[in-house]
Order: structure tokens, then C-alpha cells, then sequence
């Protein structure tokens, strides 16, 4: 029987960014202590968590430390050897597990993973060398070219839109293991945040909707303006994406909505997600508190949703040409404000976020956008 592991507790992170951050203050609220790993000293997780531990994730030995420290290890980013969750593994459960994190941090295995288990995605090609350019169908292009490994917030990915197109981009910038996906035209993008604990019941958030600028998440939406019908499919098809990868912890399911409630899947998260922030202050449960309820065996909580809520990203951006004006932002009292810790903002660097409630989804939106205006005094 999997042993539960009580508040008192030591949970381990593997990455100190803002989504261990988060977590570790759902943590220390729930009673536990927390220990974060990274490359990095005074980090956005290291400044909240017990113990920050400051080593590379290639050092196998202080990884293995760090492991016979804790009762439990997570990650808050894909970006982590396998190798160092291994032998973590060795020492410690790590939540989700190690085949979680091996199919969604690579787009291939994840898009074969995911079409070869029937759940709706784009038309695909692999590319791993020029041979492959000649074998792409006719009908994937246009489309998008992606590196497999290591891309995010639109890194790493190029629209193409004939064979001339695909060859330049591949040949003369990626040049590495990609894929070919068929450009989708779809009117709006969404996700479903989820957590499966270990005995295999899920609990999803419901949709919620995301606006892009320049392919970073400008502003999410709760509740999505979805239909019925497309609210109620998403939803179970994130249950059935958790339960097929056997996830014990939380992910979130990125979808595209094409013309006739039409749903296809962008993306896999093994983690909390930028689009659930607005969870702290919008519903009964957090994405975070569900992480930790589901590593440490808990009881899933309730994911019912308080009021209508939108989150704004604050990047680095914010902070040209002077300070943002902080009052201004909060005159408005139904304005939440979280700020990261890191110490250098920097032109798309995500530096915090701001969560408004309101009556309605338009309300909550309209007060963001005012209150990020104040903030930059327009």
C-alpha cells in the first residue's frame, strides 16, 4: 500500500521558478517543508522553500542528496533529465513519474503517444534528418515546423508555408530532430488543468481560455466561452489523456477550438500551467494545493470556481521605461497581485501576474486590461 504523506512532511522540487514558487506556498501553508534543486541560488522557489540546494541537474550525487532529504519529489518545468529523475526514483517517489515526464517533454513521443491512443491532434511528420523533408505530405502544409525537445512559449517553432519554406527553415535554423505539424485554423485556444491522485480519480478545472500575443499567454479566461458541448468534451477527454499516461499529479491539456466545435490537442503540461494561476484566488482549490494533494496521497479537493476570474501576465516588459506604479494597479480591490522574485526583468521574461474576479468573464477582462494600463500609467 502506497504510504500517505502527512502535513510535516518534506516535499522536493526539481526546478525554482515561479510554478515552484507557487507550490511551495501551497506547501508551507498545508504544513509541509520544502526543498527545491536547481543550477540557480535565490531563486523564485528557493526564496519561500526550507532548503535551496544549488547544484546542476547532471550532478547525480547531489540530486541523490537531495533525494534521501525528502519523502516525495515533483517538478515544476519538463526540462529535467531523465537521468536525474532516475535516480531520484532510486531514493524517493517521483509524482508524476518518470514515463510522464519522458513522453511530454519531447513533441514526437508525445503527438505518437497521443494519436496512436485515439485522442484528437493535428496531422503530424517527424523529421530527423533532410531525407525527411522529401517524405512530408502534400496536405501538412502549410504548417509549423517545431523543434522536438526543449521549446516553449512559441520557441523553437516556424511557420512554413510551401517545400522551399520547410527546407530553409529546417536546413538553415533548426537544423536538430523536429516535427511537421499541419497549421490548424482554429478560433481559440483553451486548457484543462487536471490532477489525478493514485487512486486514479481525476478532478478537472473547467476549460479555461487563452489569449496569445507574440506566442506568450497574454491573458486567461475562467470560464472558457466555450459551448456546452465543447466545455463537457474537453473535459473528458483530459480525464482520459490522465488516465491512459497513468499521471499521479496534475497536468494540463492545451487544446485548439476549430470551426464546429472541433477539438484537437496542442500540448501536454505534466505540471501546473500559466493558464491555472487564476486558480489561487478564483476557486475553492488551486492547481497547486491539487499537486501536493495528489503527490502526498491526499483527498483531491474541490475545483468549483468562486467567480468569473482573468489573469493577466506581467512581463519583463512592464518595467519600460520606469517602475510600474503598483498602487495604481491594486486601486482596484478585486485585483490580486503576484509577483515572482526574480530579481532582472527582462523584455518577455515572466516577472508575475495580475488575477481580477468579477460578476462576469467580459467584467473580469476589462478590469485586467485597466489595471495592467494603470500600472504602465496609460
Amino acid at each position: 500500500m502506497t504510504k500517505t504523506i502527512l502535513p510535516g512532511g518534506t516535499l522536493g522540487v526539481l526546478g525554482s521558478g515561479q510554478l515552484g514558487r507557487m507550490f511551495a506556498i501551497a506547501a508551507r501553508r498545508m504544513g509541509y517543508r520544502v526543498h527545491v534543486l536547481s543550477p540557480e541560488t535565490d531563486t523564485p522557489t528557493g526564496q519561500v522553500a526550507d532548503v535551496e540546494i544549488t547544484a546542476s541537474y547532471d550532478d547525480l550525487d547531489a540530486v541523490a542528496r537531495f533525494a534521501e532529504q525528502v519523502d516525495v519529489v515533483t517538478f515544476e518545468f519538463e526540462n529535467v533529465p531523465l537521468a536525474t529523475v532516475d535516480v531520484v526514483n532510486q531514493k524517493v517517489p517521483v509524482r508524476p513519474a518518470g514515463r510522464v515526464l519522458h513522453t511530454t517533454q519531447h513533441r514526437l513521443r508525445e503527438k505518437t503517444f497521443l494519436r496512436d491512443h485515439g485522442f484528437p491532434v493535428a496531422n503530424f511528420h517527424a523529421i530527423g534528418e533532410a531525407a525527411d523533408l522529401d517524405a512530408v505530405p502534400d496536405q501538412l502544409l502549410p504548417g509549423v515546423l517545431k523543434t522536438a525537445a526543449w521549446g516553449y512559449d512559441g520557441k523553437g517553432q516556424v511557420k512554413v508555408a510551401n517545400r522551399d519554406e520547410l527546407n530553409t527553415a529546417w536546413k538553415d535554423e533548426l537544423k536538430q530532430e523536429a516535427i511537421l505539424e499541419q497549421l490548424v485554423p482554429f478560433e481559440k485556444e483553451f486548457s484543462v488543468v487536471a490532477a489525478r491522485g493514485m487512486d486514479g480519480y481525476v478532478e478537472c478545472f473547467t476549460p479555461i481560455e487563452n489569449i496569445h500575443v507574440n506566442h506568450i499567454l497574454d491573458v486567461s479566461v475562467s470560464p472558457g466561452r466555450l459551448s456546452e458541448k465543447a466545455t463537457a468534451e474537453a473535459m473528458e477527454i483530459a480525464k482520459a489523456v490522465l488516465t491512459e499516461l497513468d499521471v499521479v499529479g496534475v497536468l494540463c491539456v492545451e487544446f485548439f477550438l476549430a470551426p464546429g466545435d472541433t477539438l484537437l490537442i496542442n500540448e501536454l503540461a505534466p505540471r501546473p500551467h500559466n493558464s491555472g494561476h487564476l486558480t489561487i484566488d478564483a476557486h475553492v482549490t488551486c492547481q497547486f494545493e491539487q499537486q501536493i494533494r495528489t503527490i502526498c496521497g491526499l483527498p483531491l479537493g474541490s475545483t468549483r470556481q468562486l467567480r468569473p476570474a482573468a489573469m493577466i501576465n506581467l512581463l519583463g516588459n512592464v518595467w519600460e521605461p520606469g517602475p510600474p506604479d503598483w498602487a495604481a494597479a491594486c486601486s482596484n480591490p478585486d485585483v490580486k497581485l503576484h509577483l515572482y522574485g526574480k530579481h532582472e526583468p527582462r523584455i518577455g521574461r515572466k516577472m508575475g501576474h495580475m488575477t481580477v474576479t468579477a460578476e462576469s468573464v467580459d467584467a473580469a477582462i476589462e478590469s485586467a486590461y485597466a489595471a495592467k494600463s494603470r500600472l504602465i500609467g496609460k
